[in-house]
């Protein structure tokens, strides 16, 4: 790997611009193209805004946002974007024929050494790589969305992805300081979706039931759960939950968990009645025309959060 690796964006949204100043601010050299000039062009307010942002809140590493935007460049076509290239993350839309076309381009073009990622977080790799000629270097780098404040990505294989692209995505995204989860092999939904997703399960179950309704099951997670998972993982917390650790909690509690299991095995009703109490009680609270501005004191309060956590995070 060079002494300053170039990273090849390609897809100019908010993904793809979080990912400029993630691989910018880890010290890459970084090229950033989408197909539509117009939505290029635009990328370097956005680019700007994320950058003044965690600059704002010390969140650069002593760097200003003007060395970050000081190493992105908005290329004019895809061959400049890729020329030199070690990386090239992916970051068209979610749509299978789309990928497929897109990744084969990228393949023919993209030096032969460099990985090819994309940001999918609803499609396998096998499912858009496999007619590919070097199909061994894709995978997917599926970030938690915005890559440029939250750290966890995942690295996930199709079934003929190498030991060497995985080691050197792996690597690459601990340089630039995101938290890799290297996957063994290929799910649907990834490792982050299933945790949401049977979380959203069992939240819908309950407002289906009648057990609580949508603000108490939003209460309960905002200032009950999140709190402690905002500093520990799921194992780690009942590590520290019981006197005699994991195993001393699975003995105490796990009758219970099992029991609870018996009524979770059926699917909620994410429709009809259940989606119209869900949907009333949100608009209550938030209407519609206000979720933009609702959308932009979320991230800058995610902003001072992990400012926080990672100020306050141990060995610091």
């Amino acid at each position: 790997m060079a002494d300053i690796p170039k990273a090849a964006i390609i897809g100019s949204g908010l993904i793809g611009c979080g990912w400029a100043v993630a691989f910018a601010r880890g010290g890459c050299s970084v090229a950033l193209y989408d197909e539509n000039a117009d939505a290029a062009h635009r990328a370097s307010a956005t680019l700007a805004a994320l950058a003044d942002e965690l600059e704002a809140a010390g969140m650069l590493d002593g760097q200003t946002a003007a060395d970050i935007i000081g190493r992105v460049e908005i290329a004019g076509d895809l061959d400049a974007a890729l020329a030199g290239a070690v990386h090239v993350q992916e970051n068209v839309p979610e749509k299978l024929e789309i990928k497929k076309a897109v990744f084969a381009d990228l393949d023919a073009r993209a030096p032969r050494d460099a990985i090819l990622a994309s940001s999918t977080s609803a499609l396998l790799p096998s499912a858009f790589t496999e007619h590919i000629a070097g199909r061994e270097r894709c995978l997917v780098a599926h970030p938690i969305n915005p890559p440029s404040l939250i750290p966890a990505v995942e690295i996930v294989p199709a079934p003929w992805t190498s030991a060497d692209a995985m080691d050197r995505c792996t690597a690459l995204m601990g340089r630039i300081g995101q938290k890799p989860i290297r996957m063994a092999r290929e799910i649907d939904g990834f490792i982050m979706n299933r945790l949401q997703g049977a979380l959203l399960q069992e939240a819908f179950r309950l407002v289906a039931n009648g057990i609580a309704s949508p603000e108490d099951i939003d209460t309960g997670l905002r200032d009950g759960l999140a709190p402690r998972w905002a500093l520990l993982g799921p194992f780690e917390t009942i590590d520290l939950n019981a006197p005699g650790g994991v195993r001393d909690y699975v003995t105490r509690y796990g009758p219970m968990y099992a029991k609870i299991a018996a009524t979770q095995r059926e699917h909620p009703d994410w429709t009809g009645e259940t989606l119209d109490r869900i949907d009333a009680a949100r608009r209550d609270r938030l209407p519609l025309e206000q979720i933009s501005e609702a959308q932009a004191e979320r991230d800058s309060r995610l902003v001072r959060m992990m400012k926080h956590l990672r100020d306050n995070a141990p060995n610091s």
